[in-house]
């Protein structure tokens, strides 16, 4: 279960980035998370995915 809160759910997904998968596309394939929600919970608090650092930011 991912976290709720969007700054949470920001250092859980980088930390996952980080440390187990190559993109945000395997991630989310990886945790069956469907990935437009996902970069738009992350741009309303202003982060985007940066694909040449497999990081939101």
């Amino acid at each position: 279960m991912i976290p709720k809160d969007p700054v949470m759910l920001l250092s859980y997904l980088n930390t996952q980035l980080r440390d187990n998968y190559s993109s945000l596309e395997e991630l989310c394939q990886g945790m069956n998370l469907n990935q437009n929600q996902i970069i738009s919970k992350m741009e309303e608090i202003g982060y985007t995915y940066n694909k040449d650092g497999n990081q939101f930011r």
